[in-house]
């Protein structure tokens, strides 16, 4: 992105949270969203796909604590596109670098601006690019893909295939944009593919070169096969691995999984979408695992020892003690979905009476005795109480 695009994005705006929302609260809202805006279910709808898109980069920032903490500090020096001094600063020459306010931990932190804050707002400044500027590596893009799993391969994990197409280098001018191997360092933004624009206040804002179109080099003798761009369309199959635990609709960033970079600039990212198929027998909730298991009236009203399966396993065997109401939902530890610190949800086992349609007449006479025995009962009598005084 530009910078000036970076410094005019409002994040939290897109997602629709406060700026003091829990991280929580901003998964919430990016799920609903992706939802609701997911090129699946608005097919054709380009609004909607530059909405999703939107929203998966304001995800990308706010999601990851360490780019949230740098975006809040970046756009608080900004007020509408503009630098706001601090207190006693005056209104001309600044004697700070923000460089080094941001440099440092954006650098480490692998960057999702293509190099960190400290790239971008360096450009502010006009740091570094006089003449004698070299041609700077240029980060590959991004790229993004879906996967359909299904539900035991989202809760265990799955290497799968996945054939992507991008931008890579052009083979035929190994890169160069130019039929010979010798392009010629642009003259306009002397090989750093941005140029300044005044913004007034002493400081200007960068912008890609429209000379060479920001890839600091310009082809004289244009590749017949790239036509001077020196990217080209490739295609390829790569081995993925998901990661167990993962929910529908989760969005998966693979760093350094994306296009390849230029004179030997990173590569970019690969977020993957994950759609996860429904299971015959389980749910999902959270961490744990859902599944309802039918039991006779019997085994209810006086108890008695279930087995209930697993995913992936041997069945478990529960305990039901006497008098278990319907509906009722029981605990088997460590049979759920894999949590991100390797260890398992539960298994969320919930009683159903099983009524039969059929009764044999042994059967319909036991139940005859049971009737004319509990004759005096009446399980309705504390629900009209409580209507009578509410």
């Amino acid at each position: 992105m530009s910078t000036k695009d970076f410094i005019e994005k409002d994040y939290y705006k897109v997602l629709g949270v406060p700026k003091d929302a829990t991280e929580a609260e901003i998964k919430k809202a990016y799920r609903k969203l992706a939802r609701e805006f997911h090129p699946d279910a608005n097919k054709g709808n380009v609004r909607a796909e530059e909405r999703f898109k939107e929203i998966s980069e304001a995800n990308d920032i706010l999601g990851d604590p360490k780019k949230r903490k740098e975006y809040d500090e970046a756009r608080a020096l900004f007020g509408n596109g503009g630098f706001r001094p601090g207190p006693g600063a005056g209104g001309g020459n600044f004697n700070f670098d923000l460089g080094d306010l941001f440099g440092g931990t954006a650098q480490q932190g692998g960057g999702g601006f293509g190099g960190g804050f400290g790239d971008v707002l360096g450009g502010l400044f006009n740091r570094g690019g006089g003449a004698g500027t070299r041609t700077q590596p240029r980060r590959g893009q991004d790229i993004e893909s879906e996967v359909t799993l299904s539900f035991t391969e989202a809760i265990e994990g799955a290497t799968v295939p996945l054939r992507m197409s991008s931008q890579a280098p052009c083979k035929a001018c190994s890169g160069t944009g130019d039929a010979n191997g010798t392009p010629r360092v642009c003259p306009t933004c002397v090989g750093t593919g941005q140029v300044a624009r005044g913004s007034g206040g002493g400081f200007s804002l960068t912008d890609p070169c429209p000379d060479c179109k920001g890839r600091g080099l310009i082809a004289e003798n244009p590749c017949p096969d790239c036509k001077g761009s020196g990217r080209a369309k490739s295609s390829r199959t790569m081995q993925v691995r998901i990661p167990a635990g993962v929910t529908d609709g989760q969005r998966i960033r693979l760093r350094g999984k994306g296009a390849p970079g230029e004179r030997g600039g990173p590569a970019g990212d690969l977020y993957v979408m994950v759609h996860v198929d429904t299971h015959p027998v389980f749910g999902r909730k959270e961490d744990n695992l859902t599944v309802t298991v039918p039991v006779t009236f019997t085994e209810a009203a006086l108890g008695g020892e279930v087995r209930v399966p697993t995913l992936g396993g041997p069945p478990v065997t529960l305990k039901l003690p006497p008098g278990t109401p319907n509906g009722r939902t029981m605990r088997a530890r460590g049979k759920g979905a894999v949590r991100k610190d390797g260890t398992r949800g539960d298994l969320l086992v919930t009683v159903e009476v099983s009524v039969p349609k059929d009764l044999s007449g042994n059967a319909r006479d036991a139940l005859e005795a049971y009737r004319e025995a509990t004759a005096g009962e009446d399980p309705r009598a504390e629900l009209f109480e409580a209507a009578k005084g509410a």
